[in-house]
């Protein structure tokens, strides 16, 4: 097995600091799949938990300098590491104004994710700073405990409003209660709300507009006004806002009815999905 991948442009390592901080934000231990096309950083654990559960995909494309992998064989042309989500943002957040960002699979008397930073200095020299992160190989055996989640087809798609006021609004809920209701309709509408004993707040957003894909897989005689709604624990949905370190170009909210809320923010060649249960 091997694996080799250098990243020179300035603004792609800036993202993959961000995306390996969110990843650590939300998931303390997560598995790498490196693919010939791909990157994948998704949950340990049993996938029946109720936890909520984290995928981020980083493409291949133009943005690496080198990416060159070889997997377990040509059939099986993956391979699949365990690692610390916080061990590998530590290890590639010095690398703000570094002129490359290199990452390697390596045997350090035991696997390792060696990440090396690479700087200039003033006068002109570079030095390199090296990380050497431990990592578990995981066995062919258990790969099929990690795939690729399977998405269902939402009952409504709606684009989120910004996300920092989101997050100001969910951080106000979480302390005045333990779960909140999300709603969304094919109005481009959205809800958020919470009730107590004591206290009830619901904030509206309109005008977010839906994709055409979320118009088109729904029954034609539904109201476009109709809400589809979703109850989740605040603490959870308050994680994804905090975790989150992305400025994506697109950000989405699907919700299927009373089951799940499933988050989508893409910005180039990165997608990050986060998967809450319903309650």
């Amino acid at each position: 097995m091997k694996f080799r991948a250098k990243i020179t442009n300035k603004g792609f390592i800036e993202l993959f600091i961000q995306v390996s901080g969110t990843i650590a934000k939300l998931a303390k231990v997560c598995v790498l799949c490196v693919c010939q096309d791909k990157l994948c950083f998704g949950p340990t654990g049993p996938r029946a938990t109720r936890e909520a559960r984290l995928w981020c995909k980083v493409m291949r494309g133009a943005s690496f300098y080198q990416f060159n992998m070889e997997g377990v064989s040509e059939e099986l042309n993956e391979i699949y590491l365990e690692l610390i989500s916080e061990h590998l943002y530590r290890a590639v957040r010095s690398a703000g104004n570094a002129a490359s960002l290199k990452i390697q699979l390596t045997n350090k008397r035991r696997p390792c994710l060696t990440v090396a930073v690479e700087l200039a200095s003033r006068t002109g020299h570079t030095h390199v700073m090296v990380h050497d992160l431990p990592v578990r190989v995981l066995p062919r055996r258990w790969w099929k405990e990690y795939p690729e989640p399977s998405i269902q087809v939402s009952d409504v798609s709606v684009y989120l409003p910004a996300l920092k006021t989101l997050k100001s609004i969910v951080e106000r809920m979480a302390n005045m209660g333990d779960n909140v209701l999300v709603e969304a309709n094919l109005n481009g509408k959205m809800n958020l709300s919470i009730e107590t004993d004591v206290v009830s707040i619901k904030s509206y957003f309109k005008n977010l507009g839906n994709p055409l894909k979320s118009a088109h897989s729904v029954p034609q005689d539904r109201d476009p006004e109709s809400m589809v709604q979703v109850r989740v624990e605040n603490r959870k949905l308050l994680q994804f806002f905090e975790g989150q370190q992305i400025n994506p170009t697109t950000a989405l909210c699907n919700i299927l009815s009373n089951t799940l809320l499933h988050l989508v923010l893409v910005h180039e060649d990165v997608s990050l999905q986060y998967f809450i249960p319903a309650l």
